[in-house]
């Protein structure tokens, strides 16, 4: 898979903890930096990118991973998923069909964030499941309220 990444200079060393783990699983990385203070503003680069279809999937980090899941959920057809646990790496593909993940590197440690995007790479939504009409209501809001 083609994956973009990208961070504020605080969680610069665990996006590199974690490009290497995606490296080594095979994927194709692309950082889109992580020297602007702004979060928003790189994250804001690699949702744009992944909901172009530039890229399969995007990964975004700052301090605590609260501030880049709420600014990447912002772009239009970005479902971003911010996991401190395998069970939630997990679900964020399979249940929430999460295209976007985030993580907090003032809270996550780096053996910590290998196992979660090992995780939530090595699983993809599957439509017709129970979780269908969750993902199609969230959607089609989206949708209706689109600028």
């Amino acid at each position: 898979m083609k994956v973009a990444i990208g961070c504020d200079p605080n969680a610069a060393v665990l996006k590199q903890e974690i490009m290497a783990e995606l490296e080594e699983l095979g994927h194709e990385v692309t950082d889109f930096g992580s020297d602007d203070p702004i979060y928003a503003n790189v994250v804001i680069s690699v949702g744009e990118a992944v909901a172009a279809g530039d890229y399969t999937r995007g990964v975004v980090l700052c301090g605590t991973g609260i501030g880049a899941s709420i600014a990447a959920n912002k772009v239009p057809g970005v479902y971003c998923a911010l996991v401190t646990d395998v069970y939630q790496a997990e679900r964020a593909a399979l249940s929430n069909n999460a295209n976007l993940i985030a993580f907090g590197a003032q809270v996550t440690g780096a053996m910590l964030a290998r196992a979660l995007i090992r995780t939530w790479m090595q699983y993809a939504y599957r439509p017709g499941g129970r979780s269908e009409a969750k993902i199609r209501r969230i959607e089609e809001y989206a949708k209706r309220h689109e600028k």
